[in-house]
């Protein structure tokens, strides 16, 4: 049935058209179509003004002619393609209505008469508002910590202009958008914020050349650092504090003495067993003649002893060299 009343409607206006060029006319087209640009889906109106004494009015899309109108009615050809019309002054204005835009119907708008070699011509845009969403959902974060929100924009065309709105306290805030390299209509916007207090924040969605946008709004919940693990940090730091040192005592305690160590304190006769001590000084002692008493090592000094006036026996005795080794283990 819809069919049949299609074939009437176009044989309808074949017989108009050919009437009309039988009789001739004379009008013009004022004003023309403008460009157009609206989201998939919804309306799109063309207007087009025409002086007065036409007799057949044409619409097409891309080249097709998809809409027809006479002076008594117009001859509809697809459902989805209508008109309106009105009167201004002495002028006709044609209005064509596309209902239910798709991406397929992007391209030229003409308005022509009949009989006629002006015509008026427009464009007409369609985009798409695709799906916005925060993956996250809501979040928890640390308070005076760095995080980020991120937002995607999928399906769009064309792509959106992504922006932020802040409803917590911050001290830092930044963000960036970029094109998902694999995807042509889709985006996604990284919000940078170091949080003080709880709030929302909302990324927003623009089609620039529609003024018309779309939001999606989370909790942020900001908390504070847990003081257990503070505590806890603290005393694994004392305790390696300890560990450490301890072991630097147990380094020093673990060194083997080197026995060929010579102290620069005297030395008792119980360290020199093989040395005699040598006996004080005094006026009234003598030493027998040719008797030599040895005394342990006291410095690079030459020691004498006994009068001048009697046989005399001196020596010196090598200053070694002190070595003072110290093995750690």
């Amino acid at each position: 049935m819809r069919d049949a009343g299609r074939c009437r409607g176009i044989l309808a206006a074949l017989v108009v058209l050919a009437g009309l060029a039988a009789c001739g006319s004379s009008n013009e087209i004022i004003e023309g179509p403008k460009n157009v640009t609206v989201l998939k889906g919804s309306e799109a109106r063309f207007n087009c003004t025409i002086s007065q004494g036409w007799k057949l009015i044409m619409w097409a899309l891309k080249g097709t002619v998809v809409l027809s109108i006479t002076p008594t009615e117009p001859i509809i050809t697809n459902d989805r393609f209508t008109a309106m019309s009105y009167e201004e002054g002495s002028n006709f204005i044609s209005e064509m209505i596309i209902h239910n835009v798709q991406l397929s119907d992007a391209g030229q708008i003409k308005c022509s008469l009949q009989n006629s070699d002006r015509d008026g011509s427009a464009f007409l845009s369609v985009q798409v508002m695709g799906r916005l969403f925060i993956p996250e959902g809501s979040l928890v974060v640390m308070e005076d910590k760095p995080c980020n929100v991120t937002c995607r924009a999928l399906g769009w065309t064309p792509l959106p202009r992504l922006s932020w709105e802040i409803g917590v306290p911050v001290s830092h805030s930044s963000y960036y958008s970029i094109r998902e390299p694999e995807d042509l209509q889709s985006a996604v916007s990284v919000l940078a914020l170091t949080p003080q207090g709880n709030g929302t924040v909302t990324c927003v969605a623009e089609m620039k050349r529609l003024h018309v946008h779309e939001s999606v709004t989370v909790n942020l919940t900001v908390v504070q650092p847990p003081l257990e693990s503070s505590y806890q940090s603290e005393i694994r730091k004392s305790a390696n504090m300890k560990t450490n040192k301890d072991t630097s005592g147990t380094k020093l305690k673990s060194g083997n003495e080197n026995y060929g160590y010579s102290s620069d304190e005297p030395r008792t006769t119980s360290e020199w067993p093989e040395t005699a001590s040598l006996p004080a000084k005094s006026s009234e002692s003598s030493v027998p003649e040719q008797r030599v008493s040895r005394q342990p090592y006291q410095g690079s000094d030459q020691h004498q002893l006994g009068p001048a006036s009697r046989p005399q026996v001196s020596f010196n005795v090598a200053s070694p060299k002190k070595i003072r080794n110290v093995t750690l283990v």
